[in-house]
């Protein structure tokens, strides 16, 4: 078991921007594709961004295009996602992601290690 922990979540206002971080324990992940998913409670568990091990590739839902931006560093095993002119549609409970294989993969089932979460909660 690999453990991912975020952090970053919070209470923002809508319009307003917020980065999350997530922090890989051990030094295989950094060859790994990873990504951010999302949940809230009436909806499945939906794929936010995704990222190349060597970051060089990014992928995007059409629903955060243009507003979030997510990027690792590897040196601190890290992966961010910065989330900007948010809306209320993006309040939901945020999840990293690792695979054990290379690829991006937009589907829950292709993800091996899950972090806790982090709730992002955008209000008026």
């Amino acid at each position: 078991q690999v453990p991912l922990v975020e952090s970053g979540g919070d209470l923002v206002e809508i319009g307003g921007s917020l980065n999350l971080s997530c922090i890989a324990d051990g030094q295989a992940w950094t060859r790994k594709p990873m990504a951010w998913f999302r949940q809230s409670p009436e909806k499945e568990r939906e794929f936010v961004a995704g990222i190349k091990w060597d970051g060089s590739l990014t992928y995007y839902s059409d629903s955060v295009k243009g507003r979030f931006t997510i990027s690792r560093d590897r040196a601190a095993n890290a992966v961010y996602l910065q989330m900007s002119n948010l809306k209320f549609e993006d309040s939901a409970t945020y999840y990293c992601a690792a695979r054990r294989v290379l690829g991006v993969r937009t589907a829950v089932r292709d993800y091996d290690y899950w972090g806790q979460g982090t709730q992002v909660t955008v209000s008026s």
